[in-house]
């Protein structure tokens, strides 16, 4: 009976948890710039402040927790897409962000590690989504994907933190992480590919 106990355990466990994190981006949502204490989120999500912290951790984890939610969202809009395009990649990121902006801006604010929320994905997205056109003949043989997809997620963390900061609009802020794809695409195109891969370039009128 104890795998059975433990089993239940956890699940009750990760019941509170998502009651947490649920209560948490609905106090954002109403309150954008106000502070979001431990006690608030206990009530909210009808737990005690000790299970706040035993749960998630001390107040500063929330961000952590709430940035980690938002990867596991994008992996399942990825998974049900079957999404393997390097483009639909970025843009499901971008998406994701923009479809939720209070909750995505604060947590991008308040995270102090917040340069690595596109670590685990899209990251590991964007490097099989490469190695696949390498694969396909898209891109040279010689080319190290890795690379390609650190470039690209790099500048999609650099156009998030414009658009957290309200430089650029929803908008913008695709089109930006769009154009760095781009422009990694093209450098690396392999030669029957070139026109096809720069087409986009073109059409923006930057080559």
């Amino acid at each position: 009976m104890q795998p059975v106990e433990g089993g239940l355990r956890e699940q009750h466990k990760a019941r509170r948890r998502n009651r947490i994190l649920d209560a948490t981006r609905e106090l954002l949502r109403e309150s954008p710039e106000s502070v979001i204490s431990t006690e608030r989120i206990a009530e909210r999500a009808e737990v005690s402040p000790a299970t706040v912290y035993n749960l998630i951790g001390p107040r500063d984890k929330i961000w952590e927790a709430l940035a980690a939610g938002f990867m596991d969202e994008l992996e399942r809009r990825l998974a049900a897409r079957g999404a393997g395009d390097p483009r639909e990649v970025v843009r499901a990121t971008v998406l994701l962000f923009v479809d939720d902006p209070v909750v995505s801006r604060r947590m991008v604010r308040e995270w102090e590690a917040s340069g690595l929320v596109l670590d685990r994905s899209p990251l590991g997205q964007l490097r099989r989504a490469m190695a696949d056109a390498r694969t396909r003949g898209l891109l040279r043989a010689d080319i190290d994907t890795d690379a390609l997809a650190a470039v690209v997620a790099t500048s999609c963390v650099g156009a998030l933190h414009q658009w957290v900061a309200a430089l650029i609009d929803d908008d913008r802020f695709l089109a930006r992480a769009l154009f760095a794809l781009d422009v990694v695409l093209a450098a690396a195109a392999a030669d029957p590919h070139r026109d096809h891969l720069l087409a986009p370039l073109r059409k923006r009128g930057t080559v």
